[in-house]
């Protein structure tokens, strides 16, 4: 069984980026779900899709390539880990790689980029860097 869910679920879309694969299947949680939303709308992949019922629903999602076949995902960084969780303010929230990255928060605003937390002045877990 899998400790850290949403590690296991960031190193599936990078592991399925790296062999050119077009969709993952990751089992379904809510909190999964809503991570998979935001990098959609952040561009990162290009459909998020629940499939099954029950016990058994998945998380379709189809990765997202350049037209010279690179991943859209270059690299992931795991900050908040189940043995060490790691909060930040609003004054603590900094770019990604200059901008060209993204901090995914889980904020009591629900599952938040860094740009999107610095402008709704809201702070929170930070889960992980996407670049």
């Amino acid at each position: 069984m899998v400790s850290d869910t949403i590690g296991d679920f960031i190193v599936r879309l990078t592991n399925a980026g790296a062999i050119k694969k077009a969709s993952v299947s990751v089992p379904y949680s809510a909190f999964k779900m809503a991570v998979a939303e935001k990098l959609k709308n952040l561009g990162f992949v290009t459909e998020v899709e629940k499939k099954g019922k029950k016990v058994r629903k998945t998380i379709d999602v189809v990765l997202k390539y350049s037209d010279a076949g690179e991943p859209a995902i270059q690299g992931v960084k795991r900050v908040s880990k189940p043995g060490r969780r790691l909060y930040k303010s609003t004054r603590e929230i900094v770019p990604v790689r200059y901008g060209h990255g993204s901090l995914i928060l889980s904020t009591p605003k629900g599952v938040l980029s860094d740009k999107e937390a610095r402008k709704e002045n809201v702070g929170g877990e930070a889960l992980f860097e996407i670049w």
